[in-house]
């Protein structure tokens, strides 16, 4: 069949269009905060092998989370896949990549021929477990976490299956998590109608040449893109700071990253072995956090399909701090990502200096969970308020302000005050950038945020994760690093309590003040050689204070 290559064009964005689509109805249909406002899911659309048609990734952590499963499905069930079933999903031991973000799949016919499948990926507020939220920084194994759900069809030819449904919900704490569920559903069914329709259109034959096309294209301006990576072996490091269990552990992350033409290859074999603790990635939150930290070195325009993900290989052991072996704990392994990126910034760099950033900001979060006094009902809050710092300055470019960790890179979005303040017993006293925070340089770093909550309720229970309290985000070529993260608990009796980065806090009293700094990210080249004027206006909106200009950035020098 001859290619259109307009007709190309047009199935790519009508294959985004389809998956935008998807987003919206599941941002404004879901009743979790972690769903509806800080939209922590990914839509999807994917042909009859498992294939990436588009995804929209609202977290980019989940770019890579739901292609893996099709294909487990697909091998599963075999010819045992009908119209109107929907199947859910979250084992990270059959490529789940975290066991809150619950996977829904549904398939797509034409004229009985599977053609695709609809998926969506949301965080759920409960997955069972021992501890109410998902986070259990005690866990050793995953029981301890969650209930596994390998795939299971929870419709099967258009029928509920009301005894499977009820197994899963029954251990399941959250009434909202079910309701969530059925807006993931009712996503996947508007992406079936969407690509039902469109095959229908322009018929079978001609959707499944150009899809190929499709691909072809895609792969090669990836191709063209590592092209321009000069050939090499480039080694890079980072640190993971306490698993859980042993204080002032420590376990490296390393990685080399074979360049040859317009093949990469991102070896992390000499990585920790994993951790006794939660700390432990699992293979598909690994390999996501490798693909999007490299989509952030290449061309932004490259379609998110099956062509992107081609010239890219991922070596990465089973048994590793990044590939756990069953029944390792993992809920962890989301968060990762920032020690994987830096790993891959600080191997590239030499090679590419102009594609790469300082360091982000590494990940410390407090989740809230208790009964509401006011209505006596159950709640979970993840404070993105709080969590969200600078990223790394670049050439040319300063880092974006209060973004979030690179694994959310602006796809976690702050809750509405007046929301969070409905939907949790506590209120917001201060939320607003932090002055300093983002680290000097030729280009600055983006600046974090200070927050303070009181938080209300006779019975508050606070999980503590992460790991950005111990080192501060390194600035580059120059530029320097960034302060450090911290949570503080200010009890009414003037108590203190600093907790550890993996930590969980019983019975916290009504009125105890949270305090959260956030920190910025690292800076880009020599702060001597700033703009005067983007100095003196940072000064001027308190952005950065005079006395940290007169270190840096010669105030004084300035002012002559």
């Amino acid at each position: 069949m001859k290619i259109d290559k307009i007709l190309v064009s047009i199935f790519q964005r009508a294959f985004k269009s389809i998956t935008d689509e998807m987003s919206i109805s599941l941002t404004k249909t879901t009743r979790s905060p972690i769903l509806c406002e800080a939209k922590d899911f990914v839509t999807g659309l994917y042909d009859a092998k498992g294939q990436m048609l588009e995804q929209t990734e609202n977290l980019p952590i989940l770019s890579f989370s739901l292609g893996p499963v099709c294909k487990v499905i697909l091998e599963q069930y075999g010819n045992d896949i009908h119209e109107g079933d929907v199947i859910i999903h979250n084992d990270v031991f059959s490529m789940g990549n975290q066991n809150n973000d619950v996977a829904i799949f549904k398939p797509i016919f034409n004229e009985n021929i599977l053609v695709g499948w609809s998926a969506a990926k949301g965080h759920q507020a409960d997955i069972g477990g021992a501890v109410q939220g998902g986070y259990n920084p005690n866990a050793t194994e995953v029981w301890q976490e969650a209930l596994r759900i390998p795939a299971v069809k929870i419709y099967e030819k258009g029928k509920l299956r009301k005894d499977v449904w009820n197994l899963i919900f029954a251990n399941i704490r959250l009434q909202m998590v079910p309701q969530d569920i059925k807006a993931q559903i009712g996503a996947c069914t508007l992406g079936e109608r969407r690509l039902q329709a469109f095959v229908a259109k322009y018929g079978l034959e001609v959707f499944e040449a150009h899809k190929i096309a499709l691909f072809d294209a895609t792969e090669k301006m990836m191709r063209a893109e590592i092209k321009n990576i000069p050939n090499g072996v480039y080694k890079g490091g980072s640190t993971v700071y306490y698993d859980g269990k042993h204080k002032g552990s420590k376990f490296p992350i390393r990685t080399e990253i074979t360049v040859k033409n317009e093949d990469i290859i991102f070896d992390f074999s000499k990585s920790s072995p994993q951790t006794k603790g939660f700390v432990n990635g699992i293979y598909t939150s690994t390999c996501s956090a490798i693909t999007l930290t490299f989509l952030q070195m290449v061309n932004p325009n490259i379609p998110h399909n099956e062509g992107m993900i081609k010239p890219l290989k991922y070596i990465v052991p089973e048994g590793t701090i990044l590939n756990a072996s069953y029944p390792a704990a993992t809920t962890f392994g989301n968060h990762l990502c920032p020690q994987i990126a830096d790993a891959i910034f600080k191997a590239l760099g030499p090679a590419v200096p102009e594609r790469i950033t300082a360091g982000w900001n590494h990940l410390l979060c407090s989740l809230f969970t208790g009964n509401h006094p006011r209505t006596g009902k159950k709640y979970v809050d993840i404070c993105f308020l709080g969590l969200k710092g600078g990223s790394g300055a670049m050439k040319g470019d300063d880092g974006y302000d209060h973004i979030g960790m690179i694994d959310a890179s602006g796809g976690v979005l702050d809750q509405d005050y007046e929301m969070y303040e409905q939907q949790t017993p506590h209120m917001i006293v201060q939320h607003e950038y932090l002055c300093d925070s983002g680290g000097a340089g030729q280009w600055r770093g983006g600046l974090g945020t200070v927050t303070q909550i009181m938080l209300k309720g006779a019975d508050t229970t606070m999980v503590v994760f992460g790991d950005g309290d111990v080192e501060t985000n390194y600035g580059l070529f120059g530029g320097k690093g960034s302060v450090l993260n911290k949570i503080e608990l200010k009890y009414k009796n003037g108590k203190k309590l600093i907790p550890m980065s993996k930590d969980m806090i019983h019975g916290i009293p009504d009125n105890t003040l949270y305090y959260q700094i956030a920190s910025g990210g690292g800076g880009y080249g020599n702060p001597k050689k700033r703009d005067k004027e983007k100095v003196l206006q940072d000064i001027k909106n308190e952005v950065v204070s005079k006395k940290a200009a007169e270190k840096f950035y010669g105030l004084k020098k300035l002012m002559k």
